[in-house]
């Protein structure tokens, strides 16, 4: 893959994502920062601590904290999420801005670490009411990744047996029943996010919400 795809080119490209969402969070109130994001049991606030977690984890302390959480993956990232949570949402705006040039992470590709600043910065801004138009060649380059690859979060099974195909982009995979809409959109109904099913068009629309667990 080229552009987006290459080694050289993902850290800059998070780089910007992240540095995208501390401006677009600058000034949210308390009441703001409680606002439940897409991510089920998670406030914007936490979603956003869960993102400077991720920034700070190297492979070695990921693993010290599976061992500590006795491989209980989902215990590990409440553990690693509380450390990040400031006293309030200013603080924890302001850990987060310090670790937005890190090229820090876990044991995961490049691109899904691109896809966990893209994703959960759209599970935090969409309850926000806000938007970014994000470049089409670095979302075309992450539905790329996630349509081949189930690590972290579910997509390519989610979709098999489905045609996607962008209305604003190049991106389209697979054959069978249309779901067709914004590459952004079909990146977030593929990582599971109902709240952008209603944004999407064709025969597959509803073969895919039954494999999306709804989060409204």
């Amino acid at each position: 893959m080229t552009g987006a795809g290459t080694k050289t080119d993902v850290w800059p490209l998070i780089h910007t994502e992240r540095e995208a969402l501390a401006n677009d969070l600058a000034g949210l109130t308390e009441e703001q920062w409680a606002t439940p994001s897409l991510c089920a049991g998670l406030t914007v606030r936490e979603v956003l601590a869960h993102l400077t977690s991720a920034a700070t984890l190297t492979p070695l302390r990921w693993m010290a904290g599976v061992i500590r959480c006795g491989w209980d993956f989902d215990e590990q990232v409440a553990m690693r999420l509380a450390e990040q949570l400031g006293e309030d949402g200013a603080e924890t705006l302001e850990r987060f801005r310090g670790v937005v040039t890190s090229t820090t992470k876990p044991p995961l590709p490049k691109l899904a670490m691109l896809g966990e600043t893209i994703v959960h910065g759209e599970d935090i801004r969409r309850p926000l009411g806000i938007r970014r138009d994000h470049p089409i060649p670095v979302l075309t380059a992450l539905a790329e990744y996630y349509q081949g690859s189930d690590m972290v979060v579910e997509a390519k099974g989610r979709i098999g047996g489905l045609r996607l195909e962008a209305t604003d982009g190049p991106f389209t995979v697979g054959s069978g029943p249309l779901v067709s809409g914004t590459t952004v959109a079909l990146i977030m109904a593929m990582t599971g996010r109902a709240a952008y099913l209603a944004e999407l068009d064709g025969d597959g629309v509803s073969i895919l919400r039954e494999r999306v667990p709804s989060r409204d």
